[in-house]
């Protein structure tokens, strides 16, 4: 029997005639194409919640969100996973990006890996996933055997699984995760060029769930990223200008107070309580790193 066609493999009867366009009409083809996203995006927000919730309980026990994927998909998971650390400074083993063909994936094509289910196993069963771990399997057309092989893995070793796909269910990746995320971008303007509106939803998605995740986890203060790595001029000065905000200091009194405690977070807590660094990193252990809570919270 004949699978249909996945929804990012089918043709789009709004550009069925952009090669006779100039380039300024097929541009606005493309814009009008790339505004229907966004839509996509929040259609699918309550089960990207359910994802989040899950992630975050188990992060919470020490757990791992691991992202799969192979040619595109894989390379938006591995770009996201890698800003994890210098924007919520958290150790890279946090956020693991997983490509079909490894490293050199990233660089160089290597289509061919996303059509081993094995490959994917043997991926997972590498990083020692357990049930605290929560693994995302992205995949636009939602039939990538590699990233099948991930998720029953996964789901074999009992960690929370969740399909990414620019299909709705059933399919293979839909079919092997206990959570389904359906982001239906509709056919593209280049037929079977996911890079385009399937990319781009996808990397919103991924945003959210890592953003979401680390204000969860207690990584802002309000909208700013207190937990950042100061690891650059350009970072540094952010850093203080948190503490400037938050606190209410003088710049230099700002400046001092981060240079003393050595991190944003225990600086805020430590302004705004008035206590020394000391006390400051007990209040943050015992929040559990939330700085509304270390603030608030009796000592």
């Amino acid at each position: 029997m004949t699978q249909p066609l996945p929804l990012t493999e089918t043709r789009n009867p709004n550009t069925s005639d952009i090669d006779a366009l100039s380039a300024l009409e097929i541009l606005r083809r493309i814009n009008a194409e790339d505004q229907k996203v966004p839509n996509a995006v929040a259609a699918a927000i309550p089960d990207i919640a359910r994802l989040v919730d899950g992630l975050v309980d188990r992060m919470r026990q020490g757990g791992r969100l691991i992202y799969t994927g192979a040619g595109t998909s894989g390379r938006l998971a591995v770009v996201d996973a890698s800003e994890m650390p210098p924007t919520f400074s958290v150790p890279p083993s946090l956020v693991v990006g997983l490509i079909a063909g490894g490293q050199g994936a990233m660089f160089k094509s290597l289509e061919g890996a996303e059509d081993d289910p094995d490959l994917g196993r043997s991926d997972i069963a590498a990083l020692n996933v357990d049930a605290r771990d929560t693994i995302v399997g992205i995949a636009a057309s939602a039939r990538t055997p590699y990233v099948v092989g991930s998720l029953n893995e996964a789901r074999a070793r009992g960690a929370l699984t969740a399909s990414l796909c620019c299909s709705a269910p059933p399919s293979t990746v839909h079919d092997a995760a206990e959570i389904q995320i359906s982001l239906l971008t509709g056919p593209e303007v280049v037929t079977g060029s996911t890079r385009m509106k399937a990319g781009t939803a996808t990397k919103l998605a991924l945003n959210m769930i890592t953003t979401t995740a680390m204000i969860r986890l207690g990584k802002t203060y309000g909208n700013l990223m207190v937990d950042l790595q100061a690891s650059n001029v350009k970072l540094r000065d952010r850093a203080r200008r948190i503490v400037e905000a938050i606190t209410g200091l003088p710049r230099e009194e700002a400046q001092r107070l981060l240079e003393e405690c050595g991190d944003a977070k225990t600086a805020i807590v430590a302004g705004l309580r008035g206590c020394d660094c000391a006390e400051a990193r007990a209040r943050l252990a015992a929040a559990g790193g939330q700085v509304r809570g270390a603030i608030h919270a009796k000592r």
